[in-house]
């Protein structure tokens, strides 16, 4: 096991690295870099202008060099502009070059500085991170419980009323878009609309002070979307466990129906569903984007929309490097579970 966790590591590493390299190559394309120059400094600028901009600030240096330099394997640039004034990447605003550091990339600690937010990017990200994770503990502990508990009961009688019934329920919630459902709750319990003004706060005071109030349709929007696809999983795989060879021998030996559900096919029912509940969490981190936006709930996802769409080159990169690593570690979690659900996988 620890050799195949350890070469799963690495492989995480080289992909870790090709993802980012991709992500740094097209958000660093010229018309990119035109376009971040136009907004920092003049919409009317010049051609020659642009270029004097990027060339004073490191943005034209072969791509390469400037991967090394954000990841921190390679040098800062220092630049002197045509002002007279010296840059570079490792030169904070008001910091003397002689107290500037040699390497200052990711690898260091160093995100960067976001041209939209103007602050620091890593703490930026780890604020962001931390919101998106309090509505991801919930929407999990809400969405998980009830997907299995839906999913074991649909699939422990195939075909019968129960079945169809909680299917079609399942089939539903994943039909319908997080952003109809969510515009569905705020016109039914938020407003006087119908007389339910259930829930009188908003999602963004849940940002500082988060209750039942004004936390549970974002996470009730997120979870019922989510659960379906889950209830659905374990429900096929639970159908599947229970036709089986050995669930027919614990039948005629007189095992009790609660018994076989429990001791016998439950845990092999629960592998499918294991690997599906692991990638909801990279879902999670970049696909509540709607609703954290129709929430108006700033977390990651808020973040990812104000980055890509004001041009905020650095602040889209570190966000893009901390979904791909939530990814491959999820993804190495649950190829470790899956071996643990599965004693048959060997990873020798």
């Amino acid at each position: 096991m620890g050799q195949f966790i350890l070469r799963r590591i690495g492989l995480m590493l080289i992909t870790s690295i090709c993802l980012t390299f991709i992500v740094f190559f097209l958000t660093n394309l010229f018309p990119n870099l035109e376009k971040l120059a136009k907004t920092q400094g003049n919409f009317r600028m010049s051609e020659a202008e642009v270029t004097s901009f990027l060339e004073d600030r490191g943005y034209l240096q072969p791509l390469p060099v400037k991967y090394g330099q954000w990841l921190g394997v390679l040098p800062g640039y220092i630049i002197e502009g045509k002002d007279g004034t010296i840059r570079g990447k490792c030169i904070k605003p008001g910091m003397q070059l002689k107290d500037a550091t040699k390497f200052c990339g990711v690898l260091q600690g160093d995100w960067g500085f976001s041209t939209v937010f103007k602050d620091d990017i890593g703490k930026l990200v780890l604020i962001r991170l931390s919101l998106t994770g309090k509505l991801m503990f919930w929407v999990m502990l809400l969405m998980i419980p009830s997907a299995l508990i839906i999913g074991i009961l649909a699939g422990m009688r195939e075909g019968s009323r129960t079945d169809r019934t909680l299917s079609t329920i399942s089939i539903t919630t994943t039909a319908t878009p997080e952003y109809v459902s969510g515009v569905i709750f705020i016109a039914v319990f938020s407003s006087t609309a119908f007389g339910l003004k259930w829930f009188k706060g908003t999602a963004t005071k849940a940002m500082e002070d988060a209750n039942f109030e004004n936390f549970f349709l974002p996470v009730l929007t997120i979870a019922l979307y989510g659960m379906g696809y889950i209830a659905r999983m374990t429900r096929a795989s639970m159908a599947e466990v229970m036709t089986a060879q050995y669930i027919r021998t614990a039948r005629l030996k007189g095992v009790s129906f609660t018994n076989i559900v429990m001791k016998h096919a439950l845990r092999n029912a629960l592998i499918a569903p294991f690997t599906v509940i692991m990638l909801q969490f990279p879902w999670l981190l970049n696909g509540v984007v709607i609703v954290e936006t129709l929430f108006n709930y700033k977390g990651f996802g808020w973040v990812l929309v104000q980055a890509a769409g004001n041009n905020d080159i650095e602040l889209l990169l570190a966000v893009s490097a901390v979904s791909v690593v939530v990814v491959l570690l999820t993804q190495l979690i649950s190829d470790i579970g899956y071996v643990y659900l599965n004693p048959r996988i060997s990873v020798t």
